[in-house]
């Protein structure tokens, strides 16, 4: 069963990602975080244990305090120490094309997604 943390400050997009998901993709867990900083923390400090490492992360980038480039900033740090490959998308309403080529500087970002989800994105996660 797959697992997705949701890292958005908008409670409203919660709530629509998870009845997305449930609805068109095969994601058995999904968590829903506000706190960029604070899931970055977990995922530190749960690096050997596969079972609560996710196997996606959905990360908006335009949130106040910690945003999604400082946890991308993070992230690169301790991606590679992790025992489980996550794949993560940005999943961003920004348009601008500086944030889509800021987002290739980081390796491990597998794609950069426009809000709102897609149905035929969600149907192809495992």
């Amino acid at each position: 069963m797959s697992k997705l943390i949701l890292i958005d400050d908008d409670p409203i997009y919660h709530k629509i990602a998870q009845i997305m998901l449930k609805e068109y993709s095969a994601i058995g867990e999904v968590v829903s975080s506000t706190d960029a900083k604070a899931t970055l923390d977990f995922l530190e400090e749960n690096k050997s244990n596969q079972e609560n490492l996710p196997d996606y992360i959905f990360l908006d980038l335009h949130m106040p305090d910690y945003n999604g480039w400082d946890f991308l900033n993070g992230y690169r740090k301790i991606y590679q120490s992790l025992r489980k490959g996550i794949k993560l998308y940005i999943v961003s309403s920004s348009i601008d094309p500086e944030d889509l080529r800021r987002s290739k500087q980081y390796s491990f970002v597998d794609d950069f997604l426009i809000k709102p989800l897609r149905r035929d994105f969600l149907h192809d996660l495992a």
